[in-house]
């Protein structure tokens, strides 16, 4: 598999695997009816560092961005996203992809990495625990999930 930044010619790739992610609502706060022009806003935005997986085939199965969770003086928090095609789960890409964008954002100066909405009953928080990230919070009852009900939002972080 081959990680690198992404293009604006790799949206066409990312969308449908952005919009089946976001559309089930079970892992993502964004609203399920996002149009793929508010999509692509909010994932190829250009202060955002945005990364992509080819598998051997070339195919794009995963992406990622970073940018800083906060301005100013705290501008060295960074934030991110991930998304892998549900189709390539379970293949160690999202782990590869997480190993690579923490690497890229210590890289690049950031001192930590912040997440602040992991949906609890996501599957990706033991990945991320894994990766040495802590829960600093839970928002109770925050998530409408379409399965469980009501579900916290975890607030994760990692210093990097």
């Amino acid at each position: 598999m081959l990680i690198r930044e992404a293009t604006a010619d790799d949206w066409p790739h990312i969308w449908p695997f952005w919009h089946r992610i976001v559309a089930a609502g079970e892992t993502y706060t964004w609203d399920p009816d996002t149009s793929e022009e508010d999509a692509r806003a909010l994932w190829m935005h250009p202060a955002k560092r945005v990364y992509v997986v080819q598998d051997d085939a070339g195919a794009v199965v995963a992406s990622a961005y970073v940018t800083p969770n906060y301005g100013g003086p705290a501008a060295g928090i960074a934030n991110a996203g991930f998304m892998v095609d549900p189709g390539h789960g379970g293949r160690g890409v999202g782990r590869a992809l997480a190993e690579h964008v923490l690497a890229a954002a210590a890289k690049d100066g950031y001192r930590g990495m912040v997440f602040n909405a992991v949906v609890e009953t996501n599957p990706a928080v033991r990945l991320w625990t894994s990766l040495g990230f802590t829960v600093l919070g839970t928002v109770p009852d925050a998530f409408d999930h379409p399965r469980h009900g009501r579900v916290g939002l975890h607030v994760m972080y990692r210093a990097l």
